[in-house]
């Protein structure tokens, strides 16, 4: 006898089907409005930054360990001496795991008043940014950016509780947003 699977909640015949948000959408996105992601890049761009960070912070942790095996300090205990360095490089890992869900998550949506920024995986955030408050568009480039194609789009608005950064966006793409905010924002400050 063929196994039959039915749905875990019935659809009446001729209902329009229900859409499904994407894994990385939130709940306080709203409805309709397509995000653009940044660039997969930021992912190498951020496991690189906070790899060497985490380099820094295991050395600094190994540093009483090394000096026990070495002799120098006998007193301190071994248990801290090697649960120290663990402890760290456990947190270093989990954070490098979580670096590509968090790129994912971050996108941004142009709309006709205002510009959407959204980011984060366990606190959501989702900052309107509108036009007629930008006061100028700023886009930077440091060095393992650049050796990426990566820029980040700083907007600057007259409270800064507003201004919002986007990391990872393509030199190109950045520097539309540039000419294309900038636009905007005089467009909207002239007709105040």
């Amino acid at each position: 006898m063929p196994s039959q699977s039915s749905p875990a909640t019935p659809v009446p015949p001729g209902a329009p089907p229900v859409p499904v948000p994407p894994a990385h959408a939130s709940a306080i996105d709203p409805e309709g409005v397509p995000f653009r992601r940044v660039s997969d890049r930021l992912t190498t761009l951020r496991l690189i930054e906070r790899g060497l960070g985490g380099l820094v912070f295991l050395a600094a942790a190994s540093l009483p360990l090394v000096l026990r095996l070495a002799g120098v300090w006998g007193g301190y205990p071994a248990w801290l001496a090697w649960a120290l360095p663990s402890a760290v490089l456990a947190t270093v890992l989990w954070v490098l795991a979580l670096v590509p869900r968090q790129v994912r998550a971050i996108g941004y949506a142009e709309r006709n008043d205002d510009l959407l920024v959204r980011h984060g995986i366990m606190f959501h955030r989702v900052m309107v940014v509108p036009y007629g408050r930008m006061q100028y568009v700023d886009v930077t480039m440091g060095p393992l950016e650049r050796m990426l194609g990566l820029s980040s789009v700083h907007l600057h608005t007259a409270s800064p509780g507003t201004n919002a950064v986007l990391c990872g966006v393509p030199a190109a793409e950045a520097a539309r947003l540039r000419e294309q905010l900038s636009a905007r924002g005089e467009a909207k400050l002239a007709g105040l």
